[in-house]
């Protein structure tokens, strides 16, 4: 699905992204996509954050209520604090406008693969967590946790990294697919992970920060382990 309310812009994306093989649903206003999401949520949402109407942040908040399908957020607002706003509701991944339709093209085929992607190695017991990578399920201390593509994506990159430092680039490139990014993508969705795992998020035991460095897991909670 593509919610774009400009014209030009929305047939260009709908020509494009249908020329690489896709099924292209196209609305042009929030309250015309609203109602097709109640009816049914698509396999990817490229969705333009500045709608008439119902807003882009308000969609991307009802398919992250019913689905854990990606979101690409577009954003004409060129600040990193706008970028952010736009995670924090959800959203998987952005592209800033102007952009072109061969990087849209690539996000969107990254984002579909990794959610398509049915790993089929054994479910991973780490510490308080488990997860099983052929059904993208997790749990802590015996608690299923609901998140989205991304954020099931950073876990289990970090799970299957436990104990070691990663840089934020590093999780850039190896959980977004992207060098070069903002870095400001990895906190956000460092923050919403961990107000989903942690007991206490604003004192994580789980996911911990190493300032300047990078972050580690340590998935037995110990939070003395590292300083």
């Amino acid at each position: 699905m593509v919610v774009e309310d400009d014209h030009t812009v929305r047939t260009v994306i709908g020509e494009y992204l249908r020329s690489a093989g896709y099924a292209v649903e196209l609305h042009g206003d929030g309250a015309t996509a609203a109602a097709a999401l109640g009816r049914e949520i698509p396999d990817l949402v490229v969705l333009d954050r500045m709608l008439p109407g119902v807003s882009g942040d308000e969609l991307c908040r009802q398919v992250r209520a019913a689905s854990d399908a990606p979101v690409l957020m577009l954003t004409a607002l060129g600040t990193v604090e706008d970028r952010i706003a736009g995670l924090e509701h959800g959203a998987d991944d952005y592209l800033a406008k102007p952009f072109s339709m061969r990087e849209l093209q690539l996000r969107v085929a990254a984002l579909l693969r990794r959610r398509r992607a049915a790993d089929p190695v054994a479910v991973i017991s780490a510490g308080r967590f488990r997860i099983d990578p052929a059904r993208r399920r997790a749990w802590v201390d015996g608690r299923e946790v609901g998140m989205t593509t991304r954020e099931y994506d950073l876990l289990l990159h970090l799970a299957r990294h436990a104990g070691e430092l990663i840089p934020r680039d590093a999780l850039l490139r190896e959980v977004w697919g992207w060098a070069g990014s903002d870095a400001s993508t990895v906190t956000v969705h460092v923050r919403r992970l961990r107000e989903k795992i942690e007991p206490d998020p604003a004192i994580p035991v789980y996911l911990r920060t190493e300032w300047g460095r990078g972050y580690r897991f340590t998935p037995d909670g110990d939070a003395g382990a590292w300083t």
